[in-house]
């Protein structure tokens, strides 16, 4: 048994998308949980309290503001993320550039790094949540990736809408990449790495499918390979065919100049069978394939680790 402990009145203990919630009891002066956690988790948390989120005060490690990270006891460790409390601010890129396009207004920020680029779609959790320059810094110092420029895309205000779309690949290609080259970031496509998480893994690898010369190295972290057009909900059924829309596409292609690491985690059964089937065919199109499963669920504490190990195979 875990136990949480809370000083701040009547609460409840949320999990980012694992366990259900916890009505925190009295004792005492304080409010508190214990709650049996699998033995190989690493998930996000809070307290609500009043209708507000709150880190753990007692936790020093946070992502961001009010989430606070529980590893469970004996779990590998995440070498190169940092730990951050709930009060610090993360330093920003300092190089920003104005994107006015045909998606409207963004502010890219970019980290300069080195030669490779790689693209972070939800840009912004990896600035202002998760410390990305930091860990990818500490991968480099380390000797396990080149240096590499990091180039953070803000995530969109609809998100189901534009990672759904092809027309945030062409307006990347078209827009953005000139964009980045004015700015000093040139971009080697035989090296550009493209990497994203849920909807934006599905974004990111259906961009290899649409756009092969400009996509061919990607990092994709629980994919939403369940979405399908043609369901109910604007495709957001996981019970439907396995793999959806991606798994239809991927019938007969040559996919052999694609390099792709897959992860999804081991606590999001409901994924597996959709992710596994997008692997699979994936692998016998003829593309380079890694796959792994995190002791996490749909939870970016999972795939932080994820996004550098596998960048980092992806420039290797």
């Amino acid at each position: 048994m875990t136990l949480f402990q809370w000083s701040g009145g009547p609460a409840t203990l949320r999990f980012e998308s694992v366990l259900e919630p916890v009505e925190l009891q009295r004792r005492g002066d304080v409010w508190v949980a214990e709650v049996d956690m699998p033995d190989r988790l690493r998930v996000t948390y809070h307290f609500l309290c009043d209708g507000e989120e709150h880190a753990d005060p007692l936790n020093p490690e946070g992502a961001g503001p009010n989430r606070s990270i529980y590893s469970a006891p004996g779990l590998e460790p995440q070498p190169h993320w940092p730990v951050v409390g709930p009060d610090e601010v993360l330093d920003v890129p300092s190089l920003r550039i104005r994107w006015n396009g045909s998606l409207g207004r963004k502010t890219v920020r970019v980290h300069q790094g080195g030669e490779p680029v790689v693209l972070l779609l939800d840009g912004d959790d990896w600035m202002y949540v998760h410390p990305a320059v930091a860990a990818f810094e500490s991968a480099v110092k380390n000797g396990e990736m080149p240096p590499a420029t990091l180039v953070f895309l803000p995530t969109p205000r609809d998100r189901d809408a534009e990672y759904s779309s092809p027309a945030l690949w062409e307006a990347i290609r078209d827009e953005l990449l000139p964009l980045l080259a004015e700015n000093g970031v040139p971009v080697d496509l035989s090296r550009f790495v493209v990497a994203g998480q849920s909807l934006g893994g599905l974004s990111a690898f259906q961009a290899a499918l649409d756009f092969p010369s400009l996509v061919s190295r990607v990092a994709c972290q629980s994919g939403s390979f369940w979405y399908a057009r043609d369901l109910p909900g604007h495709g957001i059924a996981l019970d439907g065919p396995a793999g959806g829309d991606t798994a239809v596409r991927l019938a007969g292609r040559d996919l052999s100049g694609l390099r792709v690491a897959f992860d999804v985690g081991e606590h999001e059964p409901a994924m597996h069978r959709h992710c596994a089937a997008v692997e699979e065919l994936t692998a016998a199109a003829g593309a380079t394939v890694r796959v792994n499963r995190s002791p996490a669920g749909h939870d970016r504490v999972g795939w932080r680790h994820a996004l550098v190990r596998d960048v980092a195979w992806l420039l290797g």
